[in-house]
Parts: structure tokens; C-alpha cells; sequence
């Protein structure tokens, strides 16, 4: 378990997952940068909620904007979205009858990657219910900006397993203050700290001392 200093941004698995450079450069090295899609993202999240609020709807419960958090993943964060539906599997609401089963929705800008990054933040934000609540939560869904749908994610043990793994992969890389070397790839050009990141002269700087080495090697320096 670990103590409440120790806790870790939950939104960052996304971004551990997309680069783990990337999550170093943002959650320990606190850089950051705006660009197109992120600021899409932020108004769509903001058209979702406005702080935490509770409403009700066909005899379901929405909750936006609820805090949530985990000991045992030791991470905290919003979720955007938690729907509770009637369930007699369910568990109990305080001011409300009858039992629910809670499901949490996240909403998204664009459309479904081919990465796990956006399954795996819902899947964590999942574990931090199941965890507070004392309860299981056997579906969530990410609903696409650009396709208008949702994407039903079923909360598997070896989805569970994967984001346990993922976030105590994060907290060694934060207890050691490490950020991942550079390693260029096709997503560099979608990176809002790709600027930053300086992944072309990475790139030239390899390419340098691979003909430094050369050169020694032939003069025999």
C-alpha cells in the first residue's frame, strides 16, 4: 500500500504507455506543451464536467468529475464520468434506493488508437472503484469525440494485471527520477513534446559517434 505523498497521477498511464519518455519529460521532469490535440481534449473534457456533480436519469446515477483514487495501485485522479445502474449485484448509495453497479465512461477527442493507452487509464480508473467501493466492476466504456461512439471495455484479470504491472513499472522510474533515453518512431510526429523531446537530434547525435567510432576503428586511435 502505499502512503498518500506517493500517489501518482492517474491520467499519466496513458501517457506511460503512448512513451514512457514522454510521461518522464511531464510527470517528473514537469515539462509540457500544447498543441492541437491537446487542447481539443481539455474542452471536450470540460464540456463533460465542470466539477463533481450527481444527477439522475432513467434510474441511472451519473456521477462527473469523481475523485477517485487507489492505495494499492498508488495513484489518484477524476474520473470523467461514473454511470451506476440498477443492479441486484450491486452495492448501496447513500440517498438512494436500491443497489447499483457502477461503470466509469471516459471521453476522448479523437478516435480509437491502436495502442492500449486510452483502455488502460479506464481500466485503472476501474480499479480505483472496485477499490473504494468495495465492489467489482465488470464493464466501462471510452467514448470517441470523432466517431460519436462508445468502445465497450470488458475489466478482464489480465487487463487488471496489466495496469498493476504498468504503475509499478511508473513508480520506479518516479522513485529514481529516470527519464527513458530517446527512441525515434512514427508517433514522435503526433507528440505535443516532440520540440522538446528533440528525438532528430537524438537521432544525428547516433549517427555521429557511430562515425566517430569508425573513424578510430580504421585509424586505429
Amino acid at each position: 500500500m502505499y502512503e498518500e505523498e506517493e500517489f501518482l497521477n492517474l491520467s499519466g498511464i496513458q501517457h506511460f504507455v503512448f512513451c514512457r519518455r514522454q510521461w518522464a519529460l511531464i510527470h517528473i521532469e514537469q515539462q509540457w506543451k500544447e498543441n492541437v490535440r491537446t487542447v481539443e481534449g481539455q474542452l471536450l473534457h470540460e464540456r463533460v464536467h465542470d466539477g463533481f456533480s450527481v444527477s439522475s436519469r432513467k434510474g441511472w446515477i451519473i456521477s462527473r468529475g469523481m475523485p477517485v483514487f487507489s492505495r494499492a495501485l498508488g495513484v489518484n485522479g477524476v474520473c470523467d464520468v461514473v454511470e451506476f445502474r440498477p443492479s441486484a449485484q450491486g452495492i448501496s448509495l447513500a440517498g438512494h434506493v436500491g443497489q447499483y453497479s457502477p461503470s466509469p465512461v471516459e471521453y476522448k477527442r479523437g478516435k480509437p488508437k491502436e495502442d492500449e493507452a486510452d483502455v488502460m487509464q479506464l481500466a485503472a480508473q476501474a480499479l480505483c472503484l472496485e477499490e473504494m467501493l468495495l465492489c467489482e466492476v465488470h464493464e466501462a466504456a471510452i467514448y470517441y469525440g470523432e466517431t460519436r461512439r462508445r468502445l465497450p471495455v470488458m475489466m478482464t484479470e489480465e487487463l487488471r494485471e496489466s495496469v498493476r504491472k504498468l504503475f509499478a513499472e511508473m513508480h520506479g522510474y518516479y522513485a529514481r527520477q529516470y527519464t527513458p533515453k530517446v527512441k525515434p518512431s512514427p508517433k514522435c510526429k503526433s507528440c505535443s513534446l516532440v520540440d522538446l523531446c528533440l528525438p532528430q537530434m537524438e537521432k544525428r547525435s547516433s549517427v555521429e559517434a557511430y562515425l566517430k567510432r569508425h573513424i578510430r576503428e580504421e585509424t586505429g586511435e
